[in-house]
Protein backbone atom coordinates (compact mmCIF):
# COMPACT_ATOMS: atom_id res chain seq x y z
CA UNK A 1 0.00 0.00 0.00
CA UNK A 2 1.76 3.21 -1.13
CA UNK A 3 1.74 6.33 0.53
CA UNK A 4 2.38 9.93 -0.52
CA UNK A 5 5.13 11.45 1.39
CA UNK A 6 6.47 15.25 1.41
CA UNK A 7 9.69 14.63 0.72
CA UNK A 8 12.48 17.07 1.17
CA UNK A 9 13.99 18.63 -2.22
CA UNK A 10 16.55 20.97 -0.66
CA UNK A 11 17.05 23.38 2.04
CA UNK A 12 18.97 26.82 2.06
CA UNK A 13 18.96 29.36 5.20
CA UNK A 14 20.48 33.27 5.00
CA UNK A 15 21.98 35.37 8.19
CA UNK A 16 22.37 38.73 8.49
CA UNK A 17 25.76 40.22 8.23
CA UNK A 18 26.37 41.44 11.52
CA UNK A 19 27.56 39.60 15.04
CA UNK A 20 26.54 40.93 18.10
CA UNK A 21 28.98 39.13 20.27
CA UNK A 22 28.28 38.54 24.27
CA UNK A 23 31.23 40.98 25.18
CA UNK A 24 29.67 43.62 22.96
CA UNK A 25 26.03 43.05 25.08
CA UNK A 26 28.20 43.48 28.34
CA UNK A 27 28.68 46.75 27.36
CA UNK A 28 25.53 47.11 27.06
CA UNK A 29 23.58 45.65 29.97
CA UNK A 30 24.81 44.22 33.42
CA UNK A 31 26.07 40.51 31.79
CA UNK A 32 28.91 38.75 31.07
CA UNK A 33 30.25 36.33 28.51
CA UNK A 34 30.86 34.06 30.95
CA UNK A 35 26.92 34.12 32.71
CA UNK A 36 25.39 34.06 29.15
CA UNK A 37 27.55 30.94 27.72
CA UNK A 38 26.92 29.05 31.64
CA UNK A 39 22.97 29.44 31.51
CA UNK A 40 22.59 29.05 27.30
CA UNK A 41 25.25 28.20 25.52
CA UNK A 42 25.26 31.01 23.18
CA UNK A 43 28.60 33.20 22.44
CA UNK A 44 27.03 35.36 19.53
CA UNK A 45 23.79 36.05 17.35
CA UNK A 46 22.88 38.03 14.06
CA UNK A 47 20.68 40.99 13.77
CA UNK A 48 19.63 42.54 11.13
CA UNK A 49 20.42 45.87 9.48
CA UNK A 50 18.21 49.12 9.50
CA UNK A 51 16.01 48.35 6.45
CA UNK A 52 16.52 44.44 6.69
CA UNK A 53 13.01 43.24 7.16
CA UNK A 54 11.83 39.44 8.22
CA UNK A 55 10.85 39.35 4.29
CA UNK A 56 14.29 39.98 3.06
CA UNK A 57 15.59 37.38 5.21
CA UNK A 58 13.08 35.00 3.99
CA UNK A 59 13.27 35.42 0.47
CA UNK A 60 17.11 35.08 0.78
CA UNK A 61 16.65 31.64 2.47
CA UNK A 62 14.06 30.55 -0.07
CA UNK A 63 16.90 31.85 -2.84
CA UNK A 64 19.13 29.39 -1.26
CA UNK A 65 16.63 26.70 -0.43
CA UNK A 66 15.81 26.46 -4.29
CA UNK A 67 19.24 26.44 -5.59
CA UNK A 68 20.12 23.50 -3.07
CA UNK A 69 16.74 21.49 -4.77
CA UNK A 70 18.12 22.49 -8.35
CA UNK A 71 14.57 23.59 -8.95
CA UNK A 72 12.85 26.63 -10.31
CA UNK A 73 10.92 28.92 -8.33
CA UNK A 74 7.78 28.80 -10.46
CA UNK A 75 7.62 24.90 -9.58
CA UNK A 76 6.43 26.14 -5.64
CA UNK A 77 2.27 26.29 -5.52
CA UNK A 78 2.43 27.00 -1.71
CA UNK A 79 4.49 29.25 0.97
CA UNK A 80 3.94 28.30 4.17
CA UNK A 81 6.10 30.84 6.46
CA UNK A 82 6.67 30.88 10.37
CA UNK A 83 7.20 34.23 11.44
CA UNK A 84 6.02 36.25 15.03
CA UNK A 85 7.83 39.31 13.88
CA UNK A 86 5.92 40.10 10.37
CA UNK A 87 6.88 43.17 7.95
CA UNK A 88 3.37 44.49 8.38
CA UNK A 89 0.30 43.95 10.24
CA UNK A 90 -1.16 42.38 6.70
CA UNK A 91 -0.86 41.50 4.49
CA UNK A 92 1.45 38.56 5.36
CA UNK A 93 5.06 38.38 4.79
CA UNK A 94 4.66 35.09 2.77
CA UNK A 95 2.96 37.31 -0.17
CA UNK A 96 6.14 39.47 0.18
CA UNK A 97 8.22 36.53 -0.25
CA UNK A 98 6.57 34.99 -3.27
CA UNK A 99 6.77 38.39 -5.27
CA UNK A 100 10.47 38.57 -3.86
CA UNK A 101 10.78 35.22 -6.13
CA UNK A 102 8.41 36.57 -9.08
CA UNK A 103 5.58 33.46 -8.01
CA UNK A 104 2.56 34.38 -9.07
CA UNK A 105 0.58 31.73 -8.57
CA UNK A 106 -0.75 29.00 -5.73
CA UNK A 107 -1.02 30.30 -2.37
CA UNK A 108 1.09 32.29 0.15
CA UNK A 109 -0.01 32.71 4.00
CA UNK A 110 1.80 33.11 7.29
CA UNK A 111 1.41 31.18 10.37
CA UNK A 112 2.60 31.94 13.78
CA UNK A 113 2.91 29.65 16.78
CA UNK A 114 6.62 31.67 17.97
CA UNK A 115 9.36 29.35 18.50
CA UNK A 116 6.98 26.22 17.74
CA UNK A 117 6.55 28.05 14.16
CA UNK A 118 8.40 26.16 11.65
CA UNK A 119 7.64 22.90 13.15
CA UNK A 120 3.57 23.93 12.85
CA UNK A 121 4.43 24.86 8.83
CA UNK A 122 5.82 21.95 8.16
CA UNK A 123 3.18 20.05 9.46
CA UNK A 124 0.42 22.42 7.77
CA UNK A 125 2.64 21.90 4.08
CA UNK A 126 2.38 18.28 4.76
CA UNK A 127 -1.10 17.97 5.07
CA UNK A 128 -1.81 20.48 2.22
CA UNK A 129 0.60 18.25 -0.18
CA UNK A 130 -0.77 14.85 1.22
CA UNK A 131 -3.82 15.80 0.35
CA UNK A 132 -3.49 16.52 -3.23
CA UNK A 133 -4.03 20.46 -2.55
CA UNK A 134 -0.57 21.27 -4.05
CA UNK A 135 2.47 19.87 -5.23
CA UNK A 136 5.70 21.54 -3.91
CA UNK A 137 5.70 23.26 -1.32
CA UNK A 138 8.19 26.28 0.23
CA UNK A 139 8.50 26.13 4.06
CA UNK A 140 10.43 28.97 5.82
CA UNK A 141 10.30 30.17 9.12
CA UNK A 142 12.10 33.84 9.27
CA UNK A 143 12.66 36.58 12.14
CA UNK A 144 13.75 39.84 13.13
CA UNK A 145 13.44 39.19 16.62
CA UNK A 146 15.64 41.94 17.35
CA UNK A 147 13.20 44.25 16.75
CA UNK A 148 10.60 42.90 19.73
CA UNK A 149 13.66 43.17 22.35
CA UNK A 150 13.90 45.21 25.63
CA UNK A 151 18.03 46.15 25.14
CA UNK A 152 17.64 46.75 28.69
CA UNK A 153 16.76 43.45 29.71
CA UNK A 154 19.27 41.02 30.18
CA UNK A 155 16.94 38.25 31.02
CA UNK A 156 15.81 38.42 27.53
CA UNK A 157 18.22 40.98 25.23
CA UNK A 158 20.68 38.25 25.38
CA UNK A 159 19.27 35.30 23.88
CA UNK A 160 17.27 36.52 20.84
CA UNK A 161 19.06 36.54 17.33
CA UNK A 162 17.74 36.83 13.61
CA UNK A 163 17.83 35.17 10.62
CA UNK A 164 16.06 32.54 8.35
CA UNK A 165 15.40 29.24 6.62
CA UNK A 166 13.59 27.51 4.32
CA UNK A 167 12.96 23.46 2.94
CA UNK A 168 11.42 22.70 -0.13
CA UNK A 169 9.06 19.95 0.18
CA UNK A 170 7.58 17.77 -2.74
CA UNK A 171 4.49 15.20 -2.65
CA UNK A 172 6.23 11.89 -3.65
CA UNK A 173 4.47 8.33 -3.86
CA UNK A 174 6.35 6.32 -1.42
CA UNK A 175 6.05 2.58 -0.14
CA UNK A 176 4.20 3.54 2.75
CA UNK A 177 6.63 1.89 5.20
CA UNK A 178 8.95 3.24 8.02
CA UNK A 179 11.97 3.28 5.60
CA UNK A 180 9.99 5.93 3.33
CA UNK A 181 11.59 9.29 2.13
CA UNK A 182 9.67 12.22 3.61
CA UNK A 183 7.58 13.30 6.32
CA UNK A 184 6.88 10.64 8.44
CA UNK A 185 4.37 11.94 10.93
CA UNK A 186 4.03 15.22 12.71
CA UNK A 187 2.44 15.96 16.05
CA UNK A 188 1.43 19.51 17.43
CA UNK A 189 0.14 20.66 20.96
CA UNK A 190 -0.83 24.24 22.66
CA UNK A 191 -2.24 24.99 25.86
CA UNK A 192 -2.88 28.46 26.48
CA UNK A 193 -3.02 28.46 30.57
CA UNK A 194 0.81 29.62 29.83
CA UNK A 195 0.96 32.22 27.79
CA UNK A 196 1.94 34.84 30.42
CA UNK A 197 5.10 32.95 30.76
CA UNK A 198 6.37 33.79 27.49
CA UNK A 199 4.27 36.99 25.30
CA UNK A 200 5.22 40.34 23.69
CA UNK A 201 3.04 43.05 25.92
CA UNK A 202 1.82 44.43 22.53
CA UNK A 203 -0.29 44.27 19.79
CA UNK A 204 -2.86 46.13 17.22
CA UNK A 205 -5.98 45.40 19.03
CA UNK A 206 -4.54 45.47 22.79
CA UNK A 207 -1.94 48.25 23.00
CA UNK A 208 -2.04 49.46 19.13
CA UNK A 209 2.05 48.82 19.73
CA UNK A 210 4.52 46.75 18.46
CA UNK A 211 5.68 45.40 22.59
CA UNK A 212 8.30 44.18 23.78
CA UNK A 213 8.78 40.07 24.56
CA UNK A 214 8.45 38.87 28.13
CA UNK A 215 9.56 35.91 29.88
CA UNK A 216 9.78 34.25 32.90
CA UNK A 217 12.79 32.01 31.94
CA UNK A 218 12.58 29.69 34.88
CA UNK A 219 8.87 28.72 34.25
CA UNK A 220 9.77 28.03 30.49
CA UNK A 221 12.61 26.14 31.63
CA UNK A 222 10.45 24.05 33.61
CA UNK A 223 7.77 23.09 31.28
CA UNK A 224 10.30 22.67 28.30
CA UNK A 225 12.27 19.24 28.91
CA UNK A 226 8.34 17.11 29.53
CA UNK A 227 6.34 19.14 26.76
CA UNK A 228 9.17 18.47 24.41
CA UNK A 229 9.76 14.81 25.47
CA UNK A 230 5.94 14.02 24.76
CA UNK A 231 5.61 14.95 21.65
CA UNK A 232 8.82 13.10 20.52
CA UNK A 233 7.25 9.57 22.30
CA UNK A 234 4.45 10.39 20.08
CA UNK A 235 6.14 10.30 17.42
CA UNK A 236 8.22 7.01 18.18
CA UNK A 237 4.51 5.62 19.00
CA UNK A 238 2.77 6.77 15.76
CA UNK A 239 5.39 5.67 13.55
CA UNK A 240 6.91 2.23 15.17
CA UNK A 241 10.67 4.00 15.30
CA UNK A 242 12.54 4.57 18.58
CA UNK A 243 15.06 6.74 19.68
CA UNK A 244 17.91 4.21 18.58
CA UNK A 245 16.82 4.56 14.78
CA UNK A 246 17.47 8.18 15.01
CA UNK A 247 20.39 9.44 12.84
CA UNK A 248 20.26 13.48 14.05
CA UNK A 249 18.17 15.54 16.53
CA UNK A 250 17.30 19.09 15.12
CA UNK A 251 15.90 20.39 17.96
CA UNK A 252 14.69 24.53 18.53
CA UNK A 253 17.79 26.29 19.23
CA UNK A 254 16.44 28.08 22.58
CA UNK A 255 18.84 27.13 25.13
CA UNK A 256 21.41 24.43 25.21
CA UNK A 257 20.74 22.66 28.68
CA UNK A 258 17.52 22.61 27.79
CA UNK A 259 18.33 20.48 24.32
CA UNK A 260 21.36 18.30 26.76
CA UNK A 261 18.18 17.70 29.17
CA UNK A 262 15.90 16.90 26.58
CA UNK A 263 18.33 14.42 24.53
CA UNK A 264 19.65 12.55 27.89
CA UNK A 265 15.80 12.18 28.91
CA UNK A 266 15.33 10.45 25.60
CA UNK A 267 18.11 8.55 25.07
CA UNK A 268 19.74 10.52 22.31
CA UNK A 269 23.43 10.21 21.86
CA UNK A 270 25.36 13.45 22.34
CA UNK A 271 26.86 12.92 18.82
CA UNK A 272 23.36 12.88 17.06
CA UNK A 273 22.22 16.27 18.31
CA UNK A 274 22.88 19.15 15.79
CA UNK A 275 23.84 22.71 17.74
CA UNK A 276 23.86 26.16 16.49
CA UNK A 277 22.38 27.93 19.87
CA UNK A 278 25.92 28.92 20.44
CA UNK A 279 26.44 31.21 17.06
CA UNK A 280 22.90 31.89 16.56
CA UNK A 281 20.90 32.24 19.38
CA UNK A 282 17.24 31.81 19.74
CA UNK A 283 15.95 33.16 16.46
CA UNK A 284 12.80 31.36 17.28
CA UNK A 285 10.78 30.09 14.04
CA UNK A 286 13.99 30.38 11.80
CA UNK A 287 16.13 28.14 14.63
CA UNK A 288 15.32 24.82 13.26
CA UNK A 289 15.75 25.09 9.18
CA UNK A 290 18.95 27.10 10.02
CA UNK A 291 20.57 24.35 11.71
CA UNK A 292 18.98 21.60 9.14
CA UNK A 293 21.08 23.79 6.53
CA UNK A 294 23.97 23.79 8.85
CA UNK A 295 24.10 20.10 9.00
CA UNK A 296 22.96 19.26 5.00
CA UNK A 297 26.32 21.83 4.26
CA UNK A 298 28.61 20.35 6.43
CA UNK A 299 27.78 16.78 5.40
CA UNK A 300 26.15 15.14 8.28
CA UNK A 301 22.51 15.22 7.46
CA UNK A 302 22.35 12.99 3.95
CA UNK A 303 19.99 11.35 1.92
CA UNK A 304 18.00 8.57 3.94
CA UNK A 305 19.52 10.02 7.53
CA UNK A 306 15.87 9.81 10.08
CA UNK A 307 16.35 12.95 11.43
CA UNK A 308 13.78 14.19 14.48
CA UNK A 309 12.88 17.99 14.66
CA UNK A 310 10.93 19.36 18.11
CA UNK A 311 10.21 22.74 19.22
CA UNK A 312 8.65 24.82 22.12
CA UNK A 313 7.35 28.25 22.15
CA UNK A 314 5.23 30.90 23.36
CA UNK A 315 1.39 29.96 23.89
CA UNK A 316 2.69 27.96 24.76
CA UNK A 317 2.96 25.67 21.61
CA UNK A 318 4.47 22.73 20.74
CA UNK A 319 5.57 20.20 18.67
CA UNK A 320 7.56 17.04 16.46
CA UNK A 321 7.99 16.23 13.51
CA UNK A 322 10.11 12.98 12.16
CA UNK A 323 11.32 12.71 8.17
CA UNK A 324 13.57 10.61 6.38
CA UNK A 325 15.81 13.01 4.45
Amino acid sequence: MTAIRSVVLGCGSYLPQRVLTNAELATKVDTSDEWIVQRTGIRERHIAAEGEFTSHLAIRAAQAALANAGIDAQSIDLIVLATSTPDYTFPATAVAVQSGLGIHHGAAFDLQAVCSGFVFALATADNFLRAGAFKRALVIGAETFSRILDWTDRGTCVLFGDGAGAVVLEAQEQPGKPSDRGILTTHLRSDGRHRSKLFVDGGPSSTRTVGHLRMEGREVFKHAVGMITDVIVDAFNASGLSADDIDWFVPHQANKRIIDASAHKLHIAPEKVVLTVDRHGNTSAASIPLALSVAVADGRIKRGDLVLLEAMGGGFTWGSALLRW
